[in-house]
């Protein structure tokens, strides 16, 4: 389920110190769910699914245009791949 996969992701941030701050941004549909900060000044994003669901289109347009732009966006769908979005965006105790 998105929200327990959500809370288990916002926790597991907060245990290596970072923040994981839901974000929404009027007049930028698209945004992905979570803005991930972590320490040392590492940035990345994080759309957060149902297990197999994928981004809709606009959300996939937002993911390329952050991209292009260098932030790290990733896409959480299962339990298992939090220790390695933390680790890349930079929670490299995870």
């Amino acid at each position: 389920m998105e929200k327990d996969i959500e809370r288990r992701f916002t926790k597991a941030v907060k245990s290596v110190g970072g923040i994981a701050l839901k974000f929404v941004s009027p007049g930028f549909n698209g945004m992905p769910d979570r803005l991930v900060l972590m320490p040392v000044g590492k940035i990345g994003f994080v759309e957060v699914k149902d297990k197999g669901k994928k981004p809709r289109a606009l959300q996939k347009a937002m993911h390329r245009k952050l991209s292009m732009l260098g932030f790290k966006v990733y896409i959480l769908d299962r339990p298992e791949q939090i220790e390695k979005i933390i680790k890349e965006i930079g929670g490299d105790d995870a």
